[in-house]
């Protein structure tokens, strides 16, 4: 019989991608707003891996990923993933966006991204929201699954990903001290 097991606390991770850079600054500062403070940002990625965005916000997009210092409990994605769409639509004119908001969150084993779309291997976790997950982590690096968004298959990626699950060890270990 398997013992149910509190879920450990995970990082919070929100890709962002738009045209106009200069929206970033009024974005991350509502995602401060309701997430609390930036822990680490990517640099600007290209994000140039499929069209399927060009007739709602344009080219050339750009993203960038952030990571927020608080550690969220996992059963708070779908709450989350309705905040940052609330932002995109106040982002948004004409049923058109200026902004996408992906968020997820960053365990030492996995790395998950919240959709509004359901899809076979998406689970639903509530409010119309499914979890999707995106990479495992094993033997030492991130695995890509067949269904991985070629953006967060880039080696680019990656690098910034490995970076945000270093200092996700790093807070789980602070948190396991402060409780003492």
């Amino acid at each position: 019989m398997s013992t149910p097991q509190p879920p450990q606390p995970a990082k919070l991770v929100i890709g962002v991608f738009m045209k106009d850079k200069s929206l970033l600054a009024p974005i991350a500062e509502e995602l401060s707003g309701c997430f609390g403070a930036v822990d680490m940002m990517s640099r600007w990625m290209p994000f140039d891996y499929t069209s399927y965005y060009e007739a709602e916000m344009g080219n050339p997009l750009f993203r960038r990923v952030l990571t927020f210092k608080t550690l969220i409990e996992q059963e708070q994605l779908p709450q989350i993933k309705l905040a940052t769409n609330a932002i995109e639509q106040r982002y948004s004119a004409d049923k058109r966006r200026e902004v996408n908001i992906d968020p997820g969150y960053m365990l030492h084993e996995r790395f998950v991204l919240a959709t509004g779309k359901n899809y076979t291997h998406r689970i639903y976790i509530g409010h119309r929201v499914y979890a999707d997950l995106t990479l495992i982590y094993q033997k030492g690096d991130f695995r890509t699954l067949p269904w991985t968004y070629p953006d967060y298959a880039d080696e680019r990626m990656l690098v910034f990903l490995r970076q945000v699950r270093n200092k996700y060890t790093m807070d789980i270990k602070g948190a396991m001290f402060s409780d003492d």
